[in-house]
């Protein structure tokens, strides 16, 4: 102890070099979920063309039959009487008609529509989606 702290600082610093810390590796998992490529070594192939096939895939939806229909862009002169005439003449029985309106009670443009049997929903939206009606 006959050197000052700063004579022993100088000497260590000389003969030791400094170890770099370790990077983890983090796993294909992690990396795939953070939307970086996994290491060509860690993806199995059997893996990564079913991985593949998966974004190349379209999601699939199954259509199921509904009963009730949300109606949009409206025209804002139309009322619940005339939206059930077209409905109930066109695709079937009524349950319920309603019109959505703001605040000071002008209509929105927007309906939803109970139909009474299951599937006159979807049947519904197959005939009037992306339509215009009375050419409007």
């Amino acid at each position: 102890m006959d050197r000052s702290l700063d004579e022993m600082i100088k000497t260590n610093k000389k003969s030791k070099p400094k170890a770099k810390p370790q990077r983890r590796r983090s796993s294909g998992v992690k990396q795939a979920l953070l939307g970086k490529a996994a290491p060509a070594a860690a993806a199995k192939p059997a893996a990564k063309a079913a991985r593949k096939a998966a974004a190349a895939a379209p999601p699939k939806t199954v259509a199921q039959p509904a009963d009730k229909i949300i109606v949009s862009n409206l025209p804002l002169d139309v009322t619940e009487a005339q939206v059930k005439e077209l409905f109930a003449s066109t695709v079937g029985p009524l349950r319920a008609i309603q019109l959505s309106y703001d605040a000071s009670g002008r209509s929105k443009g927007i309906a939803t529509v109970h139909f009474q049997k299951h599937g006159d929903g979807t049947k519904a939206f197959q005939q009037y989606n992306n339509r215009l009606i009375d050419g409007s």
